[in-house]
């Protein structure tokens, strides 16, 4: 059972780091300051600890030597972390993006 919480840690980290952009879009113009870089770099590190989760429980899955639950699981870890990496890396750029028009102005 101890293991079944790095996957719902994973899930928890991995939308944490979707919500972070949304935070950073809602603040305002009068909010955008050096908090941005914070959070920005906050989002891509907690997606790469969600990340680490999955590691880490693909490891326990081999320590156990179940290996047909790590071949059930893996294509599903394998889409499931890169849709995460491409939603956080494309939220992150449309923050910095709408950061340098609110700066410009």
């Amino acid at each position: 059972m101890g293991a079944g919480w790095l996957n719902l840690g994973s899930l928890m980290l991995g939308l944490i780091a979707w919500i972070i952009p949304f935070i950073n879009l809602a603040v305002g113009k009068k909010q955008m300051n050096i908090k941005w870089i914070a959070l920005t770099i906050i989002s891509f590190s907690v997606c790469a600890i969600a990340i680490c989760f999955q590691i880490f429980y693909n490891l326990y899955l081999v320590k156990v030597e179940d290996f047909a639950a790590l071949a059930d699981t893996m294509r599903g870890v394998a889409v499931a972390s890169t849709v995460l990496v491409i939603v956080t890396i494309l939220l992150n750029a449309l923050t910095l993006r709408l950061y340098r028009e609110r700066s410009a102005l």
